[in-house]
């Protein structure tokens, strides 16, 4: 499903009672931990880490497969390009800049214990395989009540709607959600869709910042 539009009142139930928690995924539920096999990667090709990170992440068709009109392939073939790599060397790098992703074990048993009583959620910025990767490989699918991908909606953080979809997806108005990511800049994004917004920074600082805004 591709939004085309979705309007909701930024302040609807600003001030009620929190009624579900929604998380960020990469940076926040599985991080990368271990910079090893960046930097492995990275000195493989002569350049920096940030150039490396760039180019999987920040190119046009990296854009575009957020969105879900490229695939996560069409962005490997654009790595594969920019550094002149054949299918095992692309292959090799691909196996180096994922090694370190860790699961963090501890939030995903926060996750769980926020259940019954409270809606969860996972909203990513991810390409089409996100939900494969999220729901198969890292095993999610049941931890939560619902996944939003951005690549299957056609619209990414910090656009308003997303959050709001986020939460219409869940039965709850904006302002009962709280939502936690890494990027300040889809915290902010949520915080303009009406939502409560935590800038996570640790396992506990968020687990605490949650807690605190759900009343213990």
């Amino acid at each position: 499903m591709y939004i085309t539009e979705y309007h909701a009142d930024r302040d609807a139930g600003r001030s009620a009672a929190i009624r579900a928690v929604i998380f960020d995924f990469g940076g926040v539920i599985v991080r990368t931990e271990d910079q090893a096999g960046r930097l492995r990667a990275a000195a493989r090709l002569g350049v920096s880490p940030q150039e490396l990170y760039a180019a999987v992440f920040d190119s046009a068709v990296a854009a575009q497969a957020t969105l879900g009109q490229a695939s996560a392939g069409a962005v490997w073939d654009h790595v594969a390009r920019t550094f002149g790599l054949d299918a095992a060397e692309l292959a090799r790098l691909q196996n180096d800049f994922w090694a370190g992703d860790r699961l963090d074990e501890r939030l995903v048993a926060f996750i769980r214990s926020l259940r019954p009583a409270l809606k969860t959620g996972i909203l990513s910025n991810a390409w089409p395989d996100g939900r494969r990767i999220i729901a198969e490989k890292f095993g999610l699918a049941h931890v939560v009540d619902d996944i939003v991908i951005s690549a299957e909606v056609g619209v990414a953080k910090p656009d308003a709607r997303i959050f709001q979809l986020a939460a219409a997806r869940l039965g709850v108005e904006p302002g009962q959600v709280i939502f936690v990511d890494d990027f300040s800049r889809n915290v902010e994004g949520a915080r303009a869709a009406g939502m409560h917004a935590v800038h996570f920074k640790s396992t506990d600082q968020m687990i605490a910042e949650v807690r605190a805004l759900i009343g213990g």
